[in-house]
């Protein structure tokens, strides 16, 4: 009997341990702070974290998308600042008006208005193509993923900064000042006025 019930007791052991590791129960059931079990009841902050997850789900793209729409943007404005010059130009060039009359029939309003949506066709399709690059995607994806890995001051210590360069400034042109005035005063005093 007493085999019996050291087996006995092993087997109890082993299965107390098991219990209070629960390792079948795989990733997807453990517990993590913040995020809610797939099938738990949803409480008054699960809305909170699901917005949270939605936020991050695009990590460092949303800087590269944002970039890609303000690089857009600016090609737009270029662009259509660059048409806007050569048309103006070429209505200036008389050889041009002959081969072209159709360059002053329009109203300089006309102009602006035309060149302004040729610079914004022009300006998505050079975003686009670029975005389209592998190559140049791949880079502004791994400048994000960088600039994400930059741990950022926060307000206090860029406040703390900038008050320090402010006075910092303030000390160096009073220093300046004295010292203008202390040499000016030496020159009239030695060379006379």
């Amino acid at each position: 009997m007493a085999i019996v019930d050291e087996k006995d007791e092993k087997e109890r052991a082993e299965a107390e341990s098991a219990d209070a590791l629960d390792l079948s129960a795989g990733p997807s059931e453990l517990e993590v702070p913040g995020v809610v079990a797939p099938g738990a009841p949803k409480g008054e902050h699960s809305e909170d974290v699901e917005d949270r997850g939605a936020a991050t789900t695009l990590g460092a793209s949303k800087y590269v998308h944002a970039a890609f729409f303000a690089v857009g943007i600016l090609a737009a404005f270029l662009c259509s600042k660059i048409l806007n010059g050569a048309w103006l130009h070429l209505t200036e060039w008389p050889a041009a008006v002959r081969a072209l009359p159709q360059l002053v029939a329009f109203s300089e309003e006309q102009r602006e208005t035309y060149t302004l949506v040729g610079g914004a066709v022009l300006g998505a399709i050079s975003v686009l193509q670029a975005y389209r690059k592998e190559s140049i995607r791949g880079w502004a994806d791994e400048v994000a993923t960088e600039l994400s890995k930059v741990s950022w001051p926060n307000r206090e210590a860029v406040m703390n900064g900038t008050l320090v360069v402010i006075v910092a400034s303030m000390i160096a042109a009073v220093y300046v000042a004295v010292l203008d005035r202390f040499w000016s005063f030496l020159t009239t005093w030695v060379y006379g006025a």
